[in-house]
């Protein structure tokens, strides 16, 4: 990337389109602390994730962010309600504990009937709200979510897309969300373009 400057707020959703090979999905890893900046820094709560070391990085991932993606990417051999509550006990959390919040959290998604089934037995949109369901269940400080409805057909998408962003919000969690829909992209608080590694805050006017 050659030129990319974006903040976030507590409880912001901020919307990143671009056409593919743009660099829109390595800003987002490099937010998250998954790839290393080759100039400048990243900073989250004011430490630069540059001077963490890969235990604390991992212990910032899996504690204070989220992550939802396109395919969902939920474990086969789990339940929906272990996929959700999978955040909690990589932190050490109980397994009563666990699935209790991750039951509260499908239940407030419309997903309480599919606790006990597993992924190859929900559909698409089901499978991709147990995505965010998983994201969110931990209260992150921010959920970065790599095109999250991409693989939905409009109807799903929306769908999803609202429930994700109102959830996020209601608990002040952020939102980095990638897209290449501009109907997605509208529904976020700020909308940045990104074209051959350069961002550029568009404004809704423009957008």
């Amino acid at each position: 990337m050659l030129n990319a400057e974006i903040s976030l707020r507590r409880g912001e959703v901020v919307a990143v389109t671009g056409q593919s090979g743009s660099g829109k999905s390595s800003l987002l890893y490099c937010l998250a602390g998954v790839l290393p900046v080759a100039r400048g820094q990243v900073y989250f709560e004011g430490r630069a994730l540059g001077d963490l070391d890969d235990e604390e990085l991992s212990a910032l991932r899996r504690e204070r962010f989220g992550f939802v993606f396109q395919y969902g990417e939920l474990l086969p051999e789990l339940t929906v309600e272990e996929n959700t509550a999978l955040p909690l006990r990589l932190a050490g959390q109980r397994k009563a504990q666990a699935l209790a919040a991750a039951g509260d959290v499908l239940g407030r998604l419309g997903l309480a009937d599919l606790r006990q089934r597993r992924p190859s037995q929900v559909s698409g949109g089901q499978s991709q709200r147990v995505a965010v369901a998983r994201a969110l269940v931990h209260q992150p400080a921010v959920v970065f979510a790599d095109e999250p409805t991409g693989s939905l057909d409009s109807a799903n998408a929306a769908a999803v897309l609202e429930e994700f962003l109102s959830l996020a919000r209601s608990q002040g969690t952020a939102v980095v969300l990638v897209t290449h829909d501009a109907d997605v992209a509208a529904r976020a608080d700020s909308h940045y373009a990104m074209r051959d590694g350069v961002l550029a805050l568009r404004t809704r006017e423009a957008s």
